[in-house]
């Protein structure tokens, strides 16, 4: 398996069609898929064959016990809040193969601490003013594909004659 090129890290997501979705798009896309407890919901074999995620075992999903063992396992890689908190975009920052999406929960978003503690780092995607949010999912698959449109600007990975993804091994 090639190295991810993001880490999708769900908060506590509560939503199971939301994250079938999103485990989706991360294998459509080569990223990790992140899930920090508490779930709101079982992603037990039985589970994941009732609900047809076929695509699951090709996933390459980490389950962590909390923030704290997330935190504790993920590295120094960067990590990007997504939140709608904030005023800076995620076209605004530069994102590097590797990184971390932090997403949280579909009612409730991130904690408010977590966000404190990271404020330079927190992004959102931009909406007109009248609007709450995006569906966790749609997010996460906007901000994935905004990731891997910066590593083609930078040659990290390239497209085949289909349109496919090739990522590098190595660095360009």
């Amino acid at each position: 398996m090639i190295d991810p090129l993001f880490h999708v890290v769900l908060v506590e997501p509560e939503i199971p069609n939301n994250t079938g979705n999103i485990g989706r798009t991360c294998v459509a896309t080569a990223c990790a898929l992140h899930l920090v407890h508490p779930l709101g919901f079982d992603t037990g074999e039985k589970a994941c064959r009732r609900a047809g995620l076929d695509y699951w075992p090709r996933l390459g999903v980490h389950e962590h016990g909390s923030w704290a063992a997330y935190a504790d396992t993920a590295g120094p890689q960067s990590r990007w809040f997504l939140t709608t908190k904030s005023s800076r975009t995620i076209f605004d920052v530069p994102l590097r193969r590797g990184d971390h999406l932090v997403f949280g929960k579909e009612t409730a978003g991130l904690p408010v601490d977590l966000l404190h503690a990271n404020s330079d780092r927190c992004v959102t995607l931009p909406m007109i003013h009248e609007e709450r949010s995006l569906n966790l999912a749609t997010a996460v698959c906007a901000v994935v594909y905004e990731g891997i449109r910066q590593l083609l600007a930078c040659g990290q990975v390239t497209l085949d004659a289909n349109g496919r993804i090739i990522p590098r091994t190595s660095p360009p």
